[in-house]
């Protein structure tokens, strides 16, 4: 029988090792059909044995002793014994079977391919396997014999005759050093009846030559990502439904472009219905990985994309001349290093008793004046080390803007990834070292009873991020009056819900996260076509999780792509607390004299028109102003055309000035923010740099914003802001039975005064003043000295005085002024009070000031 050099046709598993250049397997010399016919470089295939068929190459073995009529295999299936050993059952075209045995012992693979015949037939046919190893593809198979090639150019195969043994099974068995995998073997079968010396090609079902994979196996769906398997293997499974064909590409260098082994995954073998998966051993050289993905729907198919479920990433620098195809971001092959969590114990504080402190990692520590060594400005462990800062200002609770690695052009709110922190946040960039620091950091603050929120964007992704390129259409969401843009995530389908629970399970369990805000939360509730959902699954999901049954889950409905606020109804299912952008709003109206009474009423008590039907104030997280926007200092100095949206009043001039009427009014409008912001009824959110005064020049843009200069927290401003902070924040803590409650106040418990105890003119837009009286549990008032009776509270946004009549109170009680911010520094707030004069029965109040008072017994004067 003749031998013809075949280039294999292989629908199925691809794998490159190394260099691209083409390698040749050299055809059998003619005549030497049925033998052993393989000359190996030492280098490339060390001491491969045939077993079976001889040792010796020019032993040969008669093709009479294997008679059968027609033979081999089933549609790809792979199953495993009790020794795990991978056996590949394959479908012929034909109807016959054929199985493959993969097994590693004592550092050599051993392949057998096992003949299941159908009959057995007087028609005898003489069966020989044609087979060839490959690393790149079909046509370039792993070199035998570099010296030697076909005369057409083309790739042979070796021909090895099969065996039949004593139980009448018909084998060729092999055996390759463990050092050579992972590789492919593709073969097929000839058969030539001995009554017409015809031959034929036996091939699978598909059409195409069997392929086998040596030193990897299919490996699992589940979980998504990369996982390590108790029998040493790394298991590796990507969702892409839309992918033509999935690579996965392995680096023995970090430093290269190119990966060091590619392996295309068989569809018929790595694939499970939308998700693909192979298992490689553990031992294998190999630090990063990636996936080549090539669909209809993205041109990206040469780019290596970051695994989206990768928990180790390691950041990537292009050499000059490929940054086109050079990867970004590529996934560390190593397991999450481990964490010793002992010991740690979350705060876990109720909601109205949270007071936030938000803040930008690098911004926070990275100018010079925070006195940190080089390695620690700018990181997770800036934050550890400045954690008396909010201890000082009465903050137990920290939120940071997200840290997810994010396209460096546009800032923190467009993410490449969503599993890891970002490599800018540890001292070396190194992964392992960033994840170990952001826990010292949870765990350093939980110590000291302040809780840990993150920022999360889950609504869309940097331009180019590799999620879009893994399946586009999967993950991103088509069509919708307002989605022109390529990058918005379909988070209500179910790949990518599954895959926001298992990244909110990861940063609650790995990192014990306490909380999520949710930015863009008003996309959230966007179905498939972006149609908006009355019930979004995803957001019904979160809310009902087990995992996250104590996280804190938060909306914001501020959307970074559009840098705007979209007022929308969110189902909470009593679940769910809000970022209440109409806090903001109505309290910076009211301020500069615009504005109704019932406006700032409403935010005061809690925001019922929002948070009532089974949720209350403790959902409710109040701000004045935040990382967009105007900063504190600037919404009282700069109100021009280009910031009208901002709803901001200059006091009198704009920008800076020395005029002292001007600054006085400002310095009262800064405590009035701060006032109304703890006096009334949910959480405070307070903004990094507003305590000390830093501006960004009148600019709204985010990228305007400074890094914190701590010089600022010992100037005039800075302390006495500070104080009053702090002051603000025991204060709430101590009339907690006021000020910080789960439930809306009853209407006995607060009564609202206009001018001289007159009712308030709710409905005129040209009434500045308003006055209430929180009455306090008449209980718990007289079990709990330190808690105190009444308080009542003034705000006066007229540029005018007012005489404001107190209540009259019971004849053993006296009334403490507590606060007045338009007095001078340090008599504007008073920890214990100044007890009003006996006989007085109005105050004085100036203009643009804000006053409170707190009903004490004589027995505790």
């Amino acid at each position: 029988m003749a031998t013809s050099p075949i280039q294999l046709a292989v629908h199925s598993c691809l794998l490159s090792y190394g260099s691209s250049v083409s390698t040749k397997l050299v055809p059998a010399p003619p005549g030497n059909s049925g033998k052993i016919v393989c000359s190996l470089r030492k280098l490339e295939l060390e001491e491969m044995n045939f077993f079976g068929i001889g040792r010796e190459n020019d032993q040969e073995v008669s093709r009479k002793t294997h008679r059968l009529k027609a033979l081999s295999a089933s549609g790809i299936s792979l199953v495993s014994t009790a020794r795990r050993v991978p056996i590949y059952l394959f479908r012929t075209d034909i109807g016959g079977q054929v199985k493959v045995f993969v097994e590693k012992t004592n550092e050599k693979y051993k392949v057998l391919v096992e003949i299941l015949p159908l009959e057995l037939s007087d028609a005898h046919a003489e069966l020989v396997m044609v087979w060839g190893l490959y690393r790149a593809d079909a046509s370039c198979f792993m070199p035998l014999d570099l010296n030697r090639h076909g005369a057409d150019g083309k790739s042979s195969t070796v021909e090895t005759p099969f065996v039949q043994g004593p139980s009448g099974k018909v084998t060729v068995e092999l055996d390759f050093e463990a050092s050579l995998a992972p590789f492919y073997i593709s073969f097929y079968m000839m058969s030539q009846l001995v009554s017409n010396m015809e031959s034929s090609e036996i091939r699978s079902h598909r059409n195409t030559s069997f392929v086998v994979p040596v030193g990897l196996s299919s490996g699992n769906p589940a979980p998504l990502g990369l996982s390590f398997q108790p029998d040493g293997s790394v298991n590796f499974a990507l969702f892409s439904r839309n992918a033509k064909s999935v690579v996965l590409c392995l680096y023995d260098d970090i430093s290269v472009e190119k990966p060091s082994l590619e392996i295309d995954l068989d569809p018929y073998i790595n694939r499970s219905g939308d998700i693909w998966h192979a298992a490689l051993d553990c031992s294998l050289p190999f630090k990063t990985y990636g996936y080549r993905c090539k669909a209809a729907t993205s041109g990206k198919g040469e780019l290596v994309l970051l695994d989206p479920y990768a928990k180790v990433i390691r950041s990537v620098i292009p050499r000059q001349g490929v940054p086109e195809i050079s990867p970004k971001y590529l996934g560390e092959l190593c397991h999450e290093p481990g964490y010793d969590w002992s010991g740690d114990v979350p705060p876990s504080l109720p909601m109205e008793k949270l007071i936030i402190y938000r803040l930008n990692v690098t911004q926070f520590t990275k100018d010079k004046s925070s006195k940190l060594p080089d390695g620690l400005t700018g990181t997770f462990s800036g934050i550890s080390e400045k954690w008396q800062h909010f201890k000082d200002l009465g903050v137990n609770a920290v939120l940071l803007e997200p840290v997810f690695p994010f396209e460096e052009q546009k800032g923190p709110y467009f993410p490449w990834h969503f599993f890891s922190p970002g490599n800018m946040y540890g001292r070396s960039g190194d992964p392992l070292s960033v994840i170990k620091s952001m826990k010292d950091m949870v765990k350093k603050l939980h110590a000291n009873g302040i809780e840990i929120f993150l920022e999360v964007v889950f609504t869309h992704t940097a331009e180019d991020a590799p999620l879009m390129h893994v399946d586009n259409s999967s993950y991103c969401i088509k069509g919708g009056p307002d989605l022109n843009i390529q990058n918005a995530l379909n988070c209500n389908y179910p790949i990518v819900q599954q895959m926001i629970l298992d990244c909110l399970r990861h940063w609650a369990i790995e990192f014990h996260v306490d909380g999520f805000v949710f930015l863009n939360a008003s996309s959230l509730l966007r179905g498939f076509h972006g149609e908006i959902l009355s019930r979004p699954p995803l957001v019904e999901a979160i809310a009902f999780d087990p995992i996250l049954s104590k996280v804190k889950i938060i909306a914001d409905n501020w959307n970074p792509l559009a840098n705007d606020s979209k007022e929308i109804l969110f189902p909470h299912w009593r679940r769910w607390a809000e970022i209440n952008m109409r806090f903001c709003d109505d309290i910076r109206d009211f301020l500069r004299g615009e504005g109704l009474l019932s406006n700032l009423a409403t935010r005061l008590c809690g925001s019922g028109d929002i948070f009532a039907g089974g949720r209350g104030p403790a959902f409710s997280f109040n701000y004045i102003v935040r990382n967009f926007g105007l900063t504190l200092v600037d919404l009282v100095s700069f109100s021009n055309s280009e910031v009208a949206s901002e709803l901001s009043w200059n006091c009198g001039e704009e920008g800076a000035t020395t005029n002292n009427i001007v600054l006085e009014r400002r310095l009262k409008q800064v405590r009035n923010f701060l006032f109304i912001l703890f006096i009334s009824l949910g959480v405070p959110v307070l903004n990094m740099g507003d305590e000390c005064g830093q501006s960004s020049g009148g600019s709204p843009a985010y990228d305007a914003r400074k890094s914190f200069d701590w010089n600022t927290l010992n100037t005039g401003f800075g302390i006495q802001t500070t104080h009053f902070i702090s002051f603000l924040s025991n204060l709430r803590m101590r009339r907690s039975d006021l000020l910080q409650k789960r439930t809306f106040l009853k209407e006995e418990n607060i009564q609202w005064h206009g001018r001289d105890q007159s009712p308030p003119k709710w409905d005129d837009p040209s009434s500045k003043f308003l006055a209430m009286t929180l009455k306090a549990d008449a209980e718990v008032s007289k079990t709990s000295v330190s808690i105190g009776g009444d308080l009542f509270v003034a705000f006066n946004a007229a540029g005018n005085l007012e005489s404001v009549i107190l209540p009259p109170l019971p004849t053993d009680m006296v009334w403490y002024r507590l606060v007045d911010t338009a007095l001078p520094f340090p008599g504007f707030f008073d920890e214990k009070g100044t007890p009003v004069e006996d006989g007085l029965v109005a105050y004085e109040m100036k203009s643009h000031s804000c006053l409170l008072f707190e009903a004490q017994r004589l027995a505790e004067i």
